[in-house]
């Protein structure tokens, strides 16, 4: 037994918790059990609660920036677990990884420049490009063997048949699931230096990763690449704050950070959020026993799922994450339509879950489920499907 409780259901309805209380607004039935949003139904760290208590306690909320102590955790965290120790200064702070994808796109691109993604991908992907007057240019990720690959061909024919000026990397890869290697990342690389493209890597799955794979920040990976890379980091999943909005961007390159700053005042932000800080800091100082504790928890949800479903529901498919806290599951073995699939889920088996067909068209056989919930959850959700599974007769 560890020193972390993530058996015990806490009962989040009533707290305008968008996972929970917004059902109706969203069009479901009042009765579906929610594993969809990618927040976790455990309580954070106590060390971290320590800490925010200590701030309401002092009761005054009052304009808040960061000490160099914040940065400090943060740059001893990521050197710690990736090696990885850029200078103090290329830090810049935003509300959120997708708030800074979507100002990295205003501040590196005009109004019609085309910006690469990698579909099936985290949906905010394709709205911060296309809600800013941005072209969309896909590389579909390809599904083989059991596991998905990047098609560098496509990669490289899309960039420069389209005059791509910025990719959008996913790594680790929600919801497929991909710890990137080096030496893919390092391929990407070359490609975007060959083509002078500015890469933009949302790393905030990179503390998610299970044991036998590693995660490499997009910069080791491609050094020559640090003057024309950004990486976007949080610790919103790793340890459940995505509600104090808080986000540490690294922009090594002076021009660009300065460019990117730019944007983020016109924007009107210049001020951050006085919990979010304190828990941030927090959580690099003194959360990493309970994250590895959770990170384990999860991987028993996985594991139970795996056999749940081999044992019980052998249609499904099960594509094996290498890291996140997500299972992307196909359920093409069905024979159902998107509009009948969608039907078995909700409306029988009374589940929300993340359809695929969100992260990209040519995955809507595929569903997301989040394990980062008590077994117990996770075990009435697997009975309430399997239940409709039975019943459709399928």
């Amino acid at each position: 037994m560890g020193r972390y409780d993530f058996d015990t259901v806490v009962d989040r309805r009533g707290t305008s918790c968008l996972k929970y209380d917004f059902k109706q607004e969203r069009g479901y039935p009042e009765d579906v059990l929610p594993l969809w949003v990618a927040d976790m139904d455990f309580p954070t760290a106590p060390e971290i609660l320590e800490q925010i208590h200590k701030a309401t306690d002092h009761g005054i909320f009052g304009y808040t920036v960061p000490k160099e102590e914040h940065f400090g955790a943060v740059l001893n965290w990521y050197d710690n677990r990736f090696s990885y120790r850029p200078d103090r200064r290329s830090i810049v702070l935003t509300p959120g990884v997708v708030f800074a994808l979507s100002t990295a796109v205003r501040s590196f691109t005009y109004e019609g420049d085309a910006v690469l993604i990698q579909p099936p991908v985290y949906y905010p992907f394709f709205s911060v490009v296309k809600d800013n007057g941005r072209r969309l240019i896909e590389n579909e990720l390809v599904y083989k063997d059991g596991r998905y690959a990047i098609d560098f061909e496509d990669f490289e024919n899309k960039i420069r048949d389209n005059n791509v000026k910025l990719f959008i990397l996913c790594s680790p890869h929600n919801p497929v699931g991909r710890v990137w290697t080096k030496a893919e990342l390092q391929r990407l690389g070359e490609i975007c230096e060959r083509y002078n493209v500015l890469v933009i890597s949302d790393e905030i799955h990179s503390d998610i990763v299970r044991q036998g794979f590693n995660h490499t920040v997009f910069t080791n990976a491609c050094p020559q690449l640090r003057e024309r890379a950004i990486v976007c980091t949080s610790p919103s999943k790793s340890f459940n704050l995505a509600g104090l909005q808080i986000s540490h961007i690294f922009i090594e390159n002076s021009e660009l950070r300065h460019r990117f700053k730019k944007e983020l005042s016109a924007q009107g932000y210049t001020e951050y959020n006085t919990l979010g800080l304190a828990a941030a800091k927090a959580a690099y100082l003194y959360g990493g026993e309970w994250l590895e504790e959770c990170l384990g928890y999860i991987e028993g949800n996985l594991q139970y799922l795996k056999a749940f479903l081999k044992e019980r529901m052998p249609k499904l498919r099960l594509i094996e994450p290498e890291g996140t806290y997500f299972a992307w599951i196909d359920f093409s073995g069905l024979g159902l339509d998107k509009q009948a699939l969608n039907r078995l889920i909700i409306d029988k088996a009374k589940l929300w879950l993340d359809a695929g067909h969100i992260f990209g068209e040519r995955s809507a056989q595929l569903q997301r489920i989040v394990l980062a919930c008590p077994r117990v959850t996770l075990t009435q959700a697997l009975v309430r499907l399997e239940n409709a599974i039975k019943e459709e007769k399928l």
